[in-house]
């Protein structure tokens, strides 16, 4: 289903203690699958006790680049109004830093090649 430019990195974060998700699954996480080409997400989910949250969630962050955190920080702010709103954004922040460094890994392993 993803071709071999694509990477998926998770980004985590804690909820509030009260929140439902936290109690199921003692975080808050999200999933991204990102196109190493362009930079952009292509697909998204997140651990979420009901299904519409995590569809609405995926629509929050597909076509953005993983390098537009300010763009998607104001996107979920303005239209995701769950108790993990916070937890949504640091998640994402999480999963930038983690999208960086695979990168970089994946640079060590499979250097560009340079022009003599």
């Amino acid at each position: 289903m993803y071709d071999k430019d694509t990477l998926y990195v998770i980004g985590d974060a804690q909820a509030s203690v009260n929140n439902p998700i936290t109690q199921q699954y003692s975080a808050f996480f999200i999933g991204l699958v990102v196109d190493t080409a362009s930079h952009k997400i292509i697909d998204a989910g997140c651990s979420s006790t009901i299904p519409l949250t995590n569809e609405f969630v995926r629509s929050l962050f597909i076509g953005y680049r993983m390098s537009d955190y300010d763009e998607v920080a104001q996107e979920i702010r303005m239209r995701y109004h769950g108790s993990s709103q916070k937890a949504l954004i640091v998640a994402f922040k999480d999963a930038a830093k983690k999208y960086k460094l695979a990168l970089a890994s994946r640079e060590e392993i499979h250097p560009l090649p340079t022009s003599t």
